[in-house]
């Protein structure tokens, strides 16, 4: 490998980055109360299934403060790309975004509203995946917050820690069937601004079971 190629792929870490990385470094006390937490809801639609290769098409994300969610605080961004595929299509509808937004204004957004908080979504891993692959040319190896799926918290609060998915219903704990489940009306769904409403009114639905049976506090919740 010559120089210029060694120089084109070293990842040189953006200022915005940085500051993202030291803000982490404050920890969340584990005795903190529920809602007393900070939570950030978010979802992403994509151009296929492939987290390692797909890109992001639109983006979503809510806040949720003391048990409140902050819906003047939210978040809705579209990108441009070339690369949309007819399953996904079929899924998000997105084929020409008005007004997309470029990266490096998403990602300085982004990083900045997510400061230390807990991230949290359905099927996060996917979400953060992607996310991460398309914050890397900035420098980002991983997200430092705190994560927590919803999914896996409402197999927790209603199998219990041991309960394998795989065994249950087809689609038992997908989001559709939750909100269902929690009388969540499936408003915008498919959309990642709706998508990441509903995870924030299932979240609270869950928090709420979840204190009934004593997780009250960020370490038994993250447990």
């Amino acid at each position: 490998m010559g120089l210029l190629d060694f120089l084109f792929r070293k990842k040189i870490k953006a200022d915005f980055v940085s500051s993202y990385e030291e803000k982490c470094k404050q920890s969340i006390p584990s005795q903190r109360p529920i809602d007393q937490l900070t939570f950030i809801v978010l979802d992403t639609e994509t151009t296929g299934l492939n987290p390692e290769k797909d890109k992001i098409v639109s983006f979503g994300a809510v806040k949720i403060h003391h048990g409140k969610i902050l819906v003047k605080n939210s978040r809705e961004f579209y990108f441009e790309t070339s690369e949309n595929k007819n399953e996904a299509l079929k899924v998000h509808e997105v084929l020409y975004p008005k007004d997309p937004v470029r990266m490096e204004a998403f990602a300085k957004d982004l990083l900045s509203f997510l400061e230390h908080h807990i991230i949290v979504g359905h099927h996060i891993g996917f979400d953060l995946k992607v996310l991460e692959n398309s914050l890397s040319s900035f420098g980002l190896k991983k997200f430092l917050n705190p994560v927590l799926d919803t999914q896996y918290l409402a197999v927790r609060l209603e199998k219990g820690y041991h309960y394998d998915i795989s065994t249950g219903k087809p689609g038992e704990y997908s989001l559709d069937s939750l909100c269902e489940r929690y009388k969540i009306p499936l408003n915008d769904r498919h959309t990642a601004a709706g998508d990441s409403f509903l995870t924030a009114q299932l979240l609270l639905k869950l928090l709420k079971k979840a204190e009934k049976i004593g997780i009250g506090d960020f370490k038994s919740l993250m447990r």
